[in-house]
């Protein structure tokens, strides 16, 4: 399979995704996870699939596809006679929702997959486009489609999964626009932040390779800090590794030593602010402000029109953990996109249920586990 020509086919679709990526398909079977691709053409009944590392298959041309999805396979209970597996297509399958035959078509090609690979689950979690703007304001504006493509999600089996892997929803920034008017979206104090960090001394550059172990280690410092679980280095360096065509950080520095950074990536036309590091050293010039400026010109420089700020809250109140991050993203004049997160079908129910009433127990087990390697790496109490 042609690497770039799959990213050159989805990038001719409706959303398509970092996480749709041949590269985020590389870093995926580097950790136990098998590839694949399933390709809809029009005027054909089953979607053709293509196997990830299989050189010598051609993919067709994009003015030919209608839908696409990367589907990640990973095999469970290998040494038991019960040979299964779970299946997961990222921020996928890619298509224009708004076709109900199309959608309905693809749905229900994706479940008679699920179903021949003896599949517990497949788990699809696309961007389809519930609303933008805080759900319940006055600017909110729904998709009238949405409730039709909810309906047809249930009808055909699909129900709203109870381990959702990425944020159900983000906040976006239009970066098609010059600096004056990146900051004039700000809201005041935001404004303020921003320029005070530069006032005080803050510099911003970007990264290179020689800068990752020490990216890593200020990432391990603030998960710490801020009590969510990393996993080790080698992971990211992977990633960091992969993704080196389509991803910088850019660090934020004091007289030359590193304060804070951020990781970000871009793909057809969006840029992503993935990973956020910063350290408890020089914290009231604010330096992750600044950051975010600049992300947003390095954004544009890299032919962006939109940066995804990574995440908002399920609920849009205090009560919610993300509450502060949000109030600090919204703060850079972004909007937020509400989708209705990841959705789950099930060619054998029992297996599912057992399965995830299992599952929380284990990932609560290595998260704690994970939490405290990396708190004695970094040797922070």
């Amino acid at each position: 399979m042609n690497l770039a020509q799959w990213n050159h086919i989805i990038s001719c679709l409706p959303a398509p995704h970092l996480l749709q990526s041949a590269e985020w398909a590389e870093v995926k079977s580097r950790y136990g996870w098998q590839p694949a691709v399933l390709v809809w053409l029009a005027g054909e009944g089953s979607p053709r699939e293509y196997i990830f590392n299989d050189t010598n298959e051609e993919l067709p041309t994009e003015q030919s596809v209608v839908a696409a999805a990367l589907i990640l396979k990973k095999s469970i209970a290998r040494r038991l006679p019960l040979k299964t597996c779970v299946l997961y297509s990222p921020k996928g399958p890619l298509l224009d929702w708004h076709d109900q035959d199309l959608r309905r078509r693809v749905l229900c090609d994706l479940a008679g997959y699920a179903q021949r690979h003896g599949a517990i689950f497949l788990k699809l979690d696309p961007d389809i486009i519930l609303s933008h703007g805080i759900p319940g304001a006055e600017d909110e504006q729904i998709d009238p489609a949405a409730p039709a493509i909810l309906a047809d999600l249930a009808s055909l089996g699909y129900h709203p999964s109870e381990d959702q892997i990425q944020f159900r929803n983000t906040v976006l920034l239009d970066v098609n626009a010059g600096d004056d008017d990146l900051l004039a979206r700000m809201k005041q104090k935001t404004r303020y932040n921003v320029r005070l960090g530069s006032k005080k001394g803050l510099t911003v550059r970007v990264g290179t390779p020689a800068d990752r172990s020490a990216l890593y280690r200020m990432y391990a410092e603030t998960s710490v800090r801020d009590g969510f679980v990393i996993r080790d280095e080698a992971y990211y360096q992977t990633v960091w590794g992969i993704f080196t065509n389509n991803a910088e950080p850019l660090i934020a520095e004091v007289e030359g030593e590193p304060v804070a950074a951020v990781y970000l990536f871009h793909f057809a036309g969006t840029a992503y602010y993935i990973y956020g590091m910063s350290r408890d050293l020089h914290r009231d010039k604010m330096p992750n402000y600044l950051l975010q400026f600049e992300a947003m010109r390095w954004a544009r420089e890299k032919g962006c029109a939109v940066y995804d700020l990574w995440g908002a809250p399920d609920v849009f109140d205090e009560s919610d953990s993300m509450w502060g991050v949000f109030r600090f993203k919204e703060g850079l004049g972004g909007r937020v996109r509400n989708t209705p997160g990841a959705w789950d079908i099930a060619p054998n129910p029992w297996l599912y249920q057992l399965y995830t009433r299992v599952m929380p127990a284990v990932l609560g087990f290595l998260r704690s586990r994970g939490k405290a390697r990396v708190k004695e790496q970094t040797q922070l109490g």
